[in-house]
């Protein structure tokens, strides 16, 4: 799953951990999820969505399997 987290940090000055700690998950999640190793649960995707005050879309997209 493509997603655009570091963007969106890069915008509000947070870095992993201060977002990790807003979101209530490890650093190491959000960098396994900036780099698309893991995927987020739809919960944790929606609370990253919040932080940002963007539509959870705007961040995560689903990556063509063509």
């Amino acid at each position: 799953m493509k997603n655009t987290i570091h963007v969106e940090r890069a915008k509000l000055r947070l870095s992993q951990e201060e977002l990790a700690k807003k979101v209530n998950v490890s650093r190491q999640t959000i960098h396994s999820i900036e780099r698309g190793k893991k995927t987020p649960s739809v919960d944790l995707a929606l609370r990253i969505a919040q932080v940002f005050q963007v539509p959870v879309e705007s961040i995560f997209q689903l990556e063509s399997s063509n």
